[in-house]
């Protein structure tokens, strides 16, 4: 059973989940905390420097919020009708329609869950949309990713051989856009190409399988309307449906469409955090998810033409960073994009005062950068209807994407606002904190092989496994959350992780610490454990960074492939998911979507689900005999990362038979 701040409990009553979350509470730190606490000394700088300009941040805003409220926090309140909003208390243990405390719990986590799939597949259909475009020659941008093409036009049955790569590639646009918009029942295409047999049983067996991420989001919303589903254990069938269209259109299907168009990811080293900032350039910052335009406006800002227009405005080159997810993904494909900071720390970024122009597309972009990018006039543009600011100038596409075709042009307006940018803010002050690191980046499956391919591919790794040079196998990821000591918990779980000869895989907004840290480069294998550092032998780092937060899909990948080559089940392997700091939807879905293939998922952050003991009790003891897996959550990140370590050397056990 997991447990919550070191003790178990059972909620019976009102009184047991208040309790519990006015103890949660407390472990919450407040921003003095976070100054002198978070390992990263640029952001205790730049909060310090924050303090003496009185700029507000995240964490002023978050102290402000203080005492959160306990409905909420607990899952014990419900908005989805007017007749409410409802509470559950020992007055009212039950809403006005009548749903109790587990109806109500497990209602929010499925429409958190369903908001978590569309925003994953939004992000996603927009880059299906362009493979399609690319393929019919309406967008003018080579289609990069062959291989990735035709391999998975393979997997998933489309006729390749012999075919030009254009009509195979758009075949595999409209059946990924199938998978993710179905309405007629009929097989999930891609669940049933790339997930294993082991798994498709369990899902059949348990009802589980997804029409399409579509109707699976449109039924979550449906089944949680006044009056419709009332038994909370069918809202958790819905609860893992949606989990299963996440997994397999918004994050595989996306990420499918996006190595085909623009190529596969690229292993290299690159330098990072505020300290990589110049301070005499022409600074561009892209922040988001879509990779569309970004990839465009990185051809456009790198081009000589552009470059010699900036030098004559007085900048002595032009430079590219990345905030969150789009500068991942750039990074791996295009390199020289310096990654800077997760969504909670854009704006200690934007507070360097290097910026000149910031590129902003779709989620983890707070509204609160206007304010900071104000104070220090740098220019905000935003890329997608999606993803409006108020006071954000706007250069993208329209709702319909019926303008995909002048990315080019868009692209280019971009870059010519920069250089504007530039010469209005010459009289800006820079405050680069003097913190930089190197990081090597890149890793996925086919490069994995690729590598380890003179001593026996994945057999090499599995043997490593075998031997416990490699103990287990941990993804750690997830967004960042001002309820946890920001980035401390998973700069300080992966390092207790490799310590022990776990090797890590990260992605998304936490490997952020890490790539600052120093666990991403091959000076990191000092830090881990013997028998860790024997098997990376001096030519990788402990921690293998997988990309932006999508590239679950490569970790997923990876930890099948090893599986296979073990003749286990994913399942029965020394493998986890690790999400310390996770706070939105899209960190549920994710968490969900791995412990559907059978790994435990870990936490410091609790879900809003303490009223419910029936619901704490399903996710966290009652998944295992049904999934295989379960969710398990401590609130003190080194104790966490024991209980990682110790369930996977019970799991090693199938693997040493």
């Amino acid at each position: 059973m997991s447990r919550v701040h070191n003790h178990k409990h059972d909620i019976t009553d009102c009184s047991d989940y208040l309790a519990a979350t006015a103890k949660y509470k407390k472990s919450f730190p407040n921003k003095k905390e976070v100054e002198s606490q978070t390992p990263d000394q640029a952001v205790r700088e730049t909060l310090r420097f924050f303090e003496q300009q009185g700029i507000e941040s995240v964490f002023d805003r978050f102290d402000k919020q203080k005492p959160q409220c306990n409905f909420g926090l607990a899952g014990a309140c419900c908005r989805n009708c007017v007749m409410g909003p409802c509470k559950i208390t020992a007055k009212s243990p039950k809403g006005v329609c009548g749903a109790d405390k587990d109806l109500i719990a497990a209602r929010g986590l499925l429409r958190m869950i369903a908001a978590g799939a569309a925003a994953h597949g939004c992000r996603g259909r927009e880059t299906m949309l362009a493979l399609r475009a690319a393929a019919l020659g309406e967008l003018k941008i080579p289609i990069e990713g062959e291989e990735k093409v035709r391999k998975s036009a393979k997997a998933l049955g489309i006729k390749e051989e012999g075919r030009e790569l254009e009509k195979v590639a758009l075949d595999l646009a409209n059946l990924l856009l199938e998978d993710l918009s179905r309405t007629v029942p009929a097989e999930h295409k891609s669940l049933k190409a790339f997930a294993s047999k082991e798994r498709v049983e369990v899902w059949e067996k348990e009802e589980l399988l997804p029409i399409s991420a579509a109707h699976e989001v449109f039924e979550a919303l449906h089944r949680t309307t006044t009056g419709t589903d009332g038994d909370w254990r069918n809202v958790m069938k819905q609860f893992h449906r949606c989990g299963l269209a996440f997994a397999f259109s918004c994050v595989l299907g996306s990420s499918i469409a996006m190595d085909s168009l623009l190529g596969p990811p690229r292993r290299g080293v690159v330098r990072c955090n505020l300290g990589a900032l110049e301070k005499n350039n022409l600074n561009i910052a892209v922040h988001g998810h879509s990779p569309i335009l970004v990839s465009e406006i990185l051809k456009q800002g790198r081009s000589p033409k552009f470059v010699a227009r900036a030098k004559k405005l007085g900048a002595q080159g032009v430079s590219f960073y990345g905030i969150c997810c789009s500068g991942l993904s750039a990074l791996y494909r295009y390199g020289q994009v310096i990654p800077l900071s997760n969504a909670v720390g854009a704006e200690l970024v934007l507070g360097t005062g290097a910026l000149d122009l910031w590129v902003c597309d779709l989620q983890d972009v707070l509204p609160s950068i206007m304010e900071v990018a104000d104070c220090f006039k740098t220019t905000v543009v935003v890329t997608n209807d999606s993803g409006r600011l108020p006071g954000a100038e706007f250069f993208g596409y329209d709702h319909y994407h019926s303008n995909l075709e002048q990315t080019q042009k868009i692209a280019t307006a971009i870059v010519n606002r920069a250089l504007k940018s530039f010469s209005n803010r010459q009289d800006v002050n820079r405050n680069i904190p003097n913190y930089e690191a190197e990081a090597e980046i890149g890793f996925s499956l086919e490069n994995i092989v690729s590598f380890f391919a003179p001593k026996g591919g994945l057999s090499h790794i599995v043997q490593a496994m075998k031997e416990e040079q490699i103990l287990g196998i941990v993804n750690l990821v997830g967004c960042s959350n001002p309820r946890v000591l920001y980035e401390k918990a998973v700069y300080e779980t992966a390092l207790k992780l490799i310590e022990n000869n776990v090797l890590v895989l990260t992605n998304g907004c936490a490997s952020f610490p890490l790539l600052k840290l120093g666990l991403c480069c091959l000076k990191g294998a000092q830090k881990a454990g013997a028998k860790l550092r024997s098997f990376l032998d001096g030519h990788l780092p402990p921690v293998w960074h997988m990309g932006e937060c999508l590239d679950n899909a490569r970790a997923s990948a990876f930890f099948k492939g090893l599986a296979e080559t073990a003749n286990l089940a994913i399942k029965d392997m020394p493998f986890a998911f690790a999400s310390p700091e996770w706070s939105n939807e899209k960190g549920l879905a994710a968490a969900t979507s791995f412990r559907l293939l059978g790994l435990n998922s870990y936490h410091c952050v609790e879900a809003p689900i303490l009223v419910s003991e029936n619901l704490r009790r399903y996710l966290t003891e009652e998944t295992t005999l049904s999934l295989g897996s379960a969710m398990i959550v401590e609130v003190e990140h080194l104790v966490l990362a024991d209980r990682i370590i110790s369930d996977l050397k019970l799991r090693r056990k199938n693997l040493i038979r």
